[in-house]
């Protein structure tokens, strides 16, 4: 996706460097807007039980309302960047917020579990047209020599917004609003979504990129479907017994990727704009940083889903003191992430990434033992050393990936690149959602049965964790195939000015 913008509106007066005026009030719209998808998805999590318990919904529902926001996102993630660089970026973020509040409205008006899952959908495919817009807006809008301050910007509404959705969230889950319970947790979207929606409209200049790729609509299709093949059968499996049709699915799955690559490849002949810049996979940094960008989100959707049924159904915890045990996570993330990217990946390249990766597993395997050792005595200060070790991994990895997965990548595709990094991490997360029935429902389900009551979600829990800490350590092998040093050279530094990445990496899933 280019990202070369021409005005296509009058906009408001220059000021003597030639940017628009209104360019800083527009920037406050956009991080708004943006700070609101980052909230939103870390927000639901500590309100689930209490969704669960208040709606009735299955477990499987559950996975869904996280699951079904992070598959669509995924989906329409690229063709979202699409049609703002083809229509507009100021329309499509216009439309995409306008139908993330709506989104959010039924979301917290929901008369049943499956009208939740349908509104998380929705709002889910809302961000996908919102979120690509912000970075392509700033670009559009702000000479080459501020950027790097406003980039700065985002990354600490990255960072406030990793810190306060879980906090919002219990606070709001705990307070119990005129009554409303979990609602509120999506209501707050409506208010911060109208105004932005009306100062949007007033101060965002409108811009489109002069040669923007086609759409891939059979692209998308065919993703989504693979996607659902594979996750449907997942999620829902342990609650229909594991029928045969779920195994058929999965395999199914398979196929459709197979017809995705062969569509993908003709597209590619015919007009030169897929879905998917398959040639990309010829670079080994970026195949392997594919890898571990879907490995590491199959990870977080394993582990903050877990940890909160854990927290508040197994040990009994509100959802106000299960966000709070959860903020040493969130700050050692924000730390890390700053000093990763400043300090220490100049100086020892891919070798910082691959610490992050095996501090994680430390930290998740401190978590095992504290938990089977404490049991259901367990205290949240307790929890802080494995939380704050996991945090400053996870910082060590989530601010330099996506600079080291593309540094190989050549300038032409930076930001088809970029879309698909994105793109894959909200995938590896749904499918890490799903794959919550497998590593932790069945193991509490199984041990409910031999009468171990809430001790049950402990072995549930330490299920997760082991396949958490395996997984890590394949994503520490992986990233031997990334570059010793990811710093980009002149020309890749030129590519990445040009092609703003379409999303920035979520802090928690």
């Amino acid at each position: 996706m280019t990202s070369t913008a021409t005005d296509t509106s009058a906009g408001s007066a220059p000021d003597s460097t030639g940017a628009d005026r209104r360019r800083w009030f527009a920037l406050a719209i956009v991080m708004t807007a943006a700070f609101m998808d980052l909230v939103d998805v870390t927000i639901v999590n500590v309100a689930l039980p209490t969704i669960q318990h208040d709606e009735g919904a299955s477990t499987g529902q559950i996975q869904w309302i996280t699951a079904g926001y992070a598959l669509a996102f995924a989906a329409l993630l690229i063709t979202g960047g699409r049609l703002g660089d083809i229509f507009g970026r100021k329309r499509l973020f216009l439309l995409g917020i306008g139908g993330f509040t709506i989104a959010s409205a039924l979301c917290g008006f929901a008369a049943n579990p499956e009208m939740l899952v349908a509104s998380r959908i929705l709002q889910g495919g809302m961000a996908a047209m919102m979120v690509p817009q912000v970075l392509s807006i700033v670009h559009a809008t702000f000479p080459a020599h501020e950027r790097g301050k406003v980039f700065g910007l985002f990354g600490a509404i990255v960072g406030l917004g990793a810190v306060t959705g879980p906090l919002l969230g219990a606070l709001l889950t705990e307070w119990n609003i005129f009554g409303l319970e979990w609602r509120p947790i999506f209501l707050i979207n409506l208010p911060v979504g109208i105004a932005a929606l009306v100062l949007g409209s007033r101060v965002i200049t409108e811009s489109k990129a002069p040669k923007a790729l086609k759409l891939d609509l059979v692209g998308v299709v065919l993703v989504t479907l693979a996607m659902l093949a594979l996750v449907y059968p997942l999620t829902q499996g342990r609650e229909n017994g594991w029928p045969v049709w779920g195994f058929v699915m999965m395999a199914a799955s398979v196929v459709i990727v197979a017809v995705l690559i062969a569509y993908e490849k003709a597209k590619t002949r015919r007009d030169g704009s897929p879905l998917i810049e398959l040639s990309l996979f010829k670079v080994k940094s970026f195949a392997a940083g594919i890898a571990v960008q879907t490995v590491f989100g199959l990870v977080m959707g394993i582990f903050f889903l877990t940890w909160t049924l854990y927290m508040q159904i197994g040990l009994g915890w509100s959802a106000l003191r299960a966000g709070l045990t959860g903020v040493p996570f969130s700050i050692a993330v924000s730390v890390a992430a700053g000093i990763s990217v400043q300090k220490l990946v100049p100086l020892f390249g891919r070798k910082v990434l691959q610490a992050g990766a095996l501090l994680m597993a430390v930290g998740v395997l401190i978590y095992v033992y504290e938990s089977g050792h404490y049991g259901l005595e367990i205290k949240s200060w307790q929890m802080a050393l494995p939380l704050v070790v996991m945090g400053l991994g996870m910082g060590l990895i989530v601010a330099p990936l996506t600079d080291a997965v593309l540094s190989e990548v050549p300038r032409e595709h930076a930001g088809s690149a970029s879309g698909l990094i994105n793109t894959v991490m909200q995938m590896g997360n749904a499918l890490g959602l799903s794959l919550v029935s497998v590593v932790f429902f069945n193991v509490v389900e199984d041990h409910m049965k031999q009468g171990e009551g809430n001790a049950a979600f402990i072995d549930g829990f330490h299920s997760s964790l082991l396949w958490a800490a395996g997984i890590l350590v394949g994503i520490f092998v992986l990233m031997f195939a990334l570059p010793r040093k990811p710093a980009a050279g002149p020309g890749e530094a030129e590519a990445h000015d040009d092609a703003p990445t379409e999303r920035e990496p979520e802090l928690i899933g």
